[in-house]
This record gives structure tokens, C-alpha cells and sequence, in this order.
């Protein structure tokens, strides 16, 4: 497998307050994101999106899961856990609003430090 065949799964919050938003990404740091890697995903990481307007607050985890076995073992067995569990924390009440997003990597680059 190259990083290029793996699958990216993306999960994309936007927060009404940014409160929330500092609240959901400790929730993340604390366990969330392991809990993931846990459960089938290669490694994490998590954007916050630069919007020119300066009002929207949204953040982006990335995940890469090897291949689509994977990601669509991890979205049949530990998905609706550990969604439910954020849900119950950031409900869209608290102004959340989420989409997700899944596709193949077609292109990547190693980095500069891989390449030398």
C-alpha cells in the first residue's frame, strides 16, 4: 500500500461559538482521535479551517485508513459508538452542524525530509 491508495475519511464540524469549538477539539485530543486510530484508522489530524469573513468556526479531522475494507469495518463496528458518543456531548442544540466526507487519495507527495 502506498499513501496514495488509502481512503480518507473526513469529518468537517462548524461551531456557532468558539467555546464549543475549543471544547469539541480537548474532547478530540483527549481520547476521541486515539479511540479512532484504535479502531482501524492509520493516524489523525485535525484543521481549523481559515475562513476570510473571520465568523465561521469550523474544524476538520482528517483520517487515513489503509484501504476501503478497513474504513468500511470501522463505519459497520465502531462507528455508531463512537459518533453517539460525540453527539451527546456536541449535539447540533449546542450549534454544531457536521458533514462527512470519504474518498481515495489519487496524488501525494512525500515530504521534503522523506525525500532527501
Amino acid at each position: 500500500m502506498t499513501i496514495a491508495d488509502s481512503i480518507r475519511y473526513t469529518v468537517v464540524a462548524e461551531f456557532d461559538e468558539a467555546a464549543v469549538a475549543e471544547e469539541w477539539t480537548a474532547w478530540l485530543r483527549a481520547g476521541h482521535l486515539a479511540d479512532v486510530i484504535e479502531a482501524g484508522a492509520i493516524d489523525a489530524e485535525v484543521v481549523a479551517i481559515d475562513h476570510e469573513d473571520g465568523h465561521a468556526i469550523e474544524r476538520e479531522v482528517r483520517y487515513r485508513f489503509a484501504d476501503r475494507a478497513s474504513l468500511d469495518r470501522y463505519v459497520r463496528e465502531h462507528a455508531p459508538r463512537l459518533r453517539a458518543e460525540g453527539l451527546a456531548l456536541f449535539p447540533p442544540e449546542r450549534g454544531v452542524r457536521y458533514r462527512r466526507s470519504i474518498g481515495e487519495a489519487v496524488i501525494e507527495l512525500p515530504s521534503r525530509s522523506s525525500r532527501a
